[in-house]
């Protein structure tokens, strides 16, 4: 197996090495440790940077990296083109991981091409429509041979840069700046009603990155600008991790009923560590709002921490906000529960401020929270139209949610 390199803001910050997926670890640098600090967690609050990494949390360092990696038919599709099993982690990385979520750069220094620079290739309309079209051909957008991307994930999608006021395919581990996701064909309205719950959470500051539908050729994306990349940092890539990550998780494992690994409680319980109250009451107010659109699925990758390159980790904006509750085949539960409650139907505003106080807040303050949250939200659904090929009533679907956990019992 190869050596492969790990890079975060310009620092050559470790090493990953094994005989397998099995056994592979990560060692940290001495040059990690002059910039950083021993014991830094700017790489993740579960891999803090030490001399010598405890052997018995391998198994969470190896999960950190596996989790750069996207899921499902995606992961399949990387592995098949790098010639690798999709268990293979070190494998996969080794193709494709110079450009994944955060700052994290992981670089096989043996490979044929290690030394070619990374570039943007300008891409037409007609050749994004191909890309959204075959995700076989180009899964995540990566291009044969140069295209060097991943990203966590189910959902099928592509990324791009956006370079002199024109769309690029991100060669040799050029930084992506956008997301673009395709119509989905099980459920066409999606997109449309991801974008719509988007503008709600830029209302609650939540969010400031852009996100639109564009048109290529006659073919519907939806567009987000990536919230990681930072023209004012060297490089673009401003760090982050998801909340498997931060907690030691790994796939199914984001959802709370699957090994009890993650709860909003414990996300709170890092954010008021790291952030302080600021973190906790930003998550109250993400939870509100994924209640009041009907988020069944903000497990523990759809929500992540910040770690800017100087300075403490934050949360980081909200993201995957997408209604979800009209679909019938969907089973109508939360992701994580909320004061012990996963029937979506049955949360009210109560539940709400008894799981915040769990995480410390007085139910005065959150009581206050989720009343603004609530207003804002309903005030934003009676001014904001979605788009046409939204699902029909999607804002009075949404305001009847936010009327019934606003509700004072």
């Amino acid at each position: 197996m190869p050596r492969l390199e790990v890079h975060l803001y310009g620092t050559h910050i470790g090493d990953l090495a094994g005989e397998s997926w099995r056994d592979f670890d990560f060692a940290t640098t001495t040059e990690a440790l002059e910039r950083f600090g021993v014991g830094s967690t700017v790489l993740s609050e579960s891999v803090p940077l030490v001399p010598r990494q405890p052997r018995g949390k391998a198994a969470r360092r190896r999960a950190f990296f596996d989790e750069l990696l996207p899921e499902g038919a995606a992961r399949q599709r990387l592995a098949e083109r790098a010639r690798v099993t999709p268990t293979d982690t070190l494998g996969l990385l080794a193709s494709y991981g110079r450009d994944v979520a955060g700052a994290v750069q992981v670089i096989d220094p043996s490979a044929a091409d290690a030394g070619d620079p990374a570039r943007a290739r300008p891409v037409s309309a007609a050749d994004i429509v191909d890309l959204l079209d075959d995700v076989t051909a180009f899964p995540l957008g990566n291009a044969p041979m140069s295209g060097k991307a991943s990203l966590a994930g189910v959902q099928e999608k592509v990324l791009l840069a956006r370079v002199g006021g024109r769309w690029a395919q991100c060669l040799y581990g050029y930084p992506s700046t956008h997301i673009l996701k395709p119509v989905s064909r099980a459920h066409p309205d999606m997109i449309y009603n991801e974008e719509y719950a988007s503008r709600l959470a830029r209302a609650l500051g939540l969010a400031s990155y852009a996100t639109w539908i564009e048109t290529f050729e006659g073919a519907d994306a939806l567009v987000i600008e990536r919230y990681d990349r930072d023209d004012t940092i060297p490089g673009l890539r401003l760090h982050q991790e998801d909340f498997n990550q931060v907690l030691g998780a790994s796939g199914a494992e984001k959802y709370q009923d699957h090994g009890g690994k993650v709860s909003l409680g414990r996300v709170a319980a890092v954010l008021a560590s790291a952030q302080g109250r600021e973190g906790v009451e930003q998550l109250l107010a993400h939870v509100t709002l994924s209640v009041a659109v009907g988020n069944l699925d903000m497990h523990a990758k759809n929500i992540s921490l910040l770690h800017p390159p100087e300075g403490p980790p934050r949360l980081a904006p909200a993201y995957d906000v997408v209604p979800l509750t009209h679909y019938s085949e969907i089973d109508g539960h939360m992701a994580m529960a909320i004061n012990d409650v996963y029937e979506h139907s049955r949360i009210r505003r109560r539940d709400l401020i008894i799981e915040a106080g769990g995480w410390g807040l007085d139910a005065v303050r959150a009581e206050r929270i989720v009343d603004e949250a609530v207003a804002v939200i309903r005030s934003t659904v009676q001014q904001e139209s979605p788009h046409v090929r939204a699902v029909p009533g999607l804002p009075d679907l949404i305001d009847a949610i936010a009327a019934r956990i606003g509700a004072v019992d």
